[in-house]
């Protein structure tokens, strides 16, 4: 679309389903080179991608003509058919329903990437249940705990 101009970094968070820990280090890269290439053919960029075994953080510049429902579809059923094609997981693989988009500001990028390139110190201290809520406190989302999955014991 001429004359149109968008600068939008959003922060997503997305759990495999059930907080299973499938996410396997062995084939983790993988994972997120192929979420790349769906984010740069949605025509969006990645700034990071990262998390451990059953999420996942990324950090995405938006495009003006994709919502960040879209980009995540096609993230989690893409994804999705390629871990169970190369039979990745013993099972079949899912990602849980719903996700958490967060907005920033470009001048937040840097210590956001840093955070993201962190996510397997940072589990060691906090669960991902408790991060969530974090994020969605912080940005005084109203949300029912009822609905939020918890961790599995």
């Amino acid at each position: 679309m001429p004359n149109t101009y968008c600068q939008l970094y959003v922060y997503y968070v997305f759990a495999v389903q059930n907080r299973m820990s499938l996410i396997r280090p062995e084939w983790k890269e993988h994972l997120y080179q192929y979420l790349n290439g769906i984010i740069v053919h949605q025509k969006n960029h990645l700034y990071a991608v990262n998390g451990v075994s059953n999420h996942l953080h990324l950090l995405v510049s938006m495009n003006a003509n994709q919502s960040p429902s879209d980009l995540m579809y096609y993230l989690k059923r893409c994804s999705s058919i390629w871990i169970n094609n190369e039979k990745l997981v013993a099972g079949r693989f899912s990602w849980q329903d719903g996700f958490g988009a967060f907005s920033y500001g470009k001048s937040q990028i840097s210590s956001l990437i840093h955070y993201i390139d962190n996510q397997e110190k940072h589990h060691y201290k906090q669960s991902f249940n408790d991060e969530y809520q974090q994020f969605l406190r912080l940005f005084e989302v109203d949300y029912n705990p009822k609905y939020l999955l918890r961790d599995i014991q």
